[in-house]
């Protein structure tokens, strides 16, 4: 790392956040991609085949991510950028050739190496910034997690422009290219103005960089990550169709709310960078985790509407049924007034609600001149429940806790540095792997529990229960820090 930062250092981190936004769109095409063209009928792919297409370059971006930290500790940060951009756009040029979901897969693998740059620029951002500074900067070049806004945001407009509003349906592939075209003008650009630098551990074995690996905590670092960076990847892409399915909404207002779920949480990671350099990361989160957990039960219950067994009417005395009607039955002189459905009680659909709304009435089950006889049910009382699940308050909640895990993913972050200063790329690494894991590994179970369950609030139910287990684990190694007698623990607890 570096003492002092300096102009060398705020410029650097500059085109290692220009750089990683743009990997970060690139790598995020198919959420909005493959979502196009099933609903324009292009290909014909269930759930479970758009999930593993989602997952697809994730999972490269996942894998390599290591490499990438090791290499980039090696050699420096300015060759492994230069030629990973250039290197990502001949499988990104290439899809606009796919005709078929391998080919489709097959090109999404290659392109996913862009996801590896996430590695490349924490480890070359880092060694230009002082210990004090290095929450911040990662936080700020972690805004490069906007790309996916970005991606959502106008690559839905694009495809309608290419397409002539879907009347020329092949344009499609213009896309892809024009992606293809962006990255490589990105590399060229990055090692034209950046300068190399590497950290001093750079002359060290493989087996020596490899290490810090045996550290239970990377581990757990990288399990905390798996949700507050995974999982906004994957909901960054998966949102787009949840829009378009449970909202019945247009291609591209789902995108632009996909965005508005993206966008805060790239960008509030500089501000979580700062706040994990003022308050420490584990005050921080445990603020994160436990919102997710709220705001992830909030968003299970679907969108709904339930029938259930309500309030009848019992007859008082024996007797025979002389008249009935929706609102009375009469048995002799004896009235039992019954409560009417009305059409005003169930027409909730036009509505904007927030809260669920109830509706209760009697139906009666005899008829003019049946004998009846005392405690005999007269009418079935029905309940209905009706839950809108509001678009805007589901937005309004996505938003959220995309901002919650933007936050918790500097949070994350400011951990390595502190830890392991001299080993961020491969520690950075290994806990991107992690993170990028679960960007591959969630669209895959979303697709699986939609089609198992048939909820598409399945999702968050995952999400609720991967967040308490993140939770449990955090408070638990706090906990056990707290119990134990040695100088130096309050340090080791606020960093815990």
């Amino acid at each position: 790392m570096q003492a002092k930062a300096n102009f060398k250092s705020h410029k650097a981190l500059f085109f290692n956040t220009l750089a990683f936004t743009v990997c970060f769109g690139a790598w995020m095409l198919n959420g909005v991609l493959v979502t196009f063209l099933v609903d324009n009928q292009v290909f014909d792919w269930d759930p479970v085949q758009i999930g593993w297409l989602m997952g697809i370059p994730v999972l490269t971006g996942a894998l390599f991510r290591l490499p990438a930290g090791i290499l980039t500790d090696k050699f420096g940060g300015k060759p492994v950028f230069s030629t990973l951009l250039v290197l990502c756009a001949i499988p990104m040029f290439l899809l606009s050739y796919a005709d078929s979901f391998w080919s489709f897969a097959a090109a999404s693998f290659g392109f996913g190496f862009a996801g590896v740059s996430f590695a490349i620029g924490i480890a070359f951002s880092s060694v230009w910034y002082p210990k004090h500074l290095q929450g911040t900067a990662l936080g700020i070049f972690g805004a490069g997690n906007a790309g996916a806004a970005l991606t959502t945001l106008f690559a839905p407009t694009l495809l309608n422009i290419f397409t002539e509003n879907g009347t020329q349906i092949e344009g499609w592939r213009m896309l892809p290219k024009m992606y293809a075209a962006v990255l490589i003008g990105m590399g060229i650009l990055f090692f034209l103005f950046t300068e190399n630098k590497k950290p001093a551990s750079n002359t060290r074995t493989l087996s020596g960089m490899m290490q810090p690996l045996k550290d239970i905590r990377v581990w757990r670092f990288g399990m905390y990550y798996f949700l507050v960076f995974g999982c906004f990847v994957a909901f960054s892409q998966w949102l787009v169709p949840y829009f378009v399915n449970v909202y019945y909404l247009p291609l591209v207002t789902a995108g632009i709310l996909a965005a508005l779920f993206s966008f805060p949480s790239g960008v509030i990671r500089a501000l979580g960078g700062w706040m994990s350099d003022k308050w420490g990361a584990r005050k921080v989160m445990y603020w994160v985790l436990g919102a997710s957990v709220v705001i992830s039960f909030m968003l299970i219950i679907p969108r709904m509407e339930i029938y259930s067994p309500g309030r009848g009417i019992m007859a008082t005395r024996a007797g025979t049924v002389t008249a009935v009607s929706d609102t009375e039955i009469k048995i002799g002189k004896q009235v039992y007034p019954m409560i009417k459905r009305t059409s005003e009680r169930t027409n909730y659909e036009a509505r904007a609600l927030v809260f669920p709304k109830k509706d209760v009435w009697q139906e009666a089950i005899v008829k003019e001149g049946d004998q009846v006889t005392k405690k005999q049910l007269l009418a079935k009382g029905v309940t209905r429940i009706y839950f809108q699940a509001n678009v805007w308050v589901f937005a309004v909640l996505v938003i959220l806790i995309g901002s919650i895990w933007g936050i918790g993913k500097a949070g994350v972050y400011k951990y390595i540095p502190d830890y392991f200063p001299e080993e961020v790329g491969v520690v950075g690494g290994m806990v991107g792997v992690l993170g990028g894991l679960g960007g591959f590994f969630c669209p895959i179970i979303f697709g699986y529990l939609l089609k198992g369950t048939g909820l598409w609030t399945s999702c968050w139910m995952f999400m609720m229960l991967l967040s308490v287990i993140c939770l449990v684990w955090m408070h638990r190694v706090v906990t056990k820090m707290n119990k134990e007698k040695r100088p130096g623990m309050g340090q080791n607890i606020e960093r815990a």
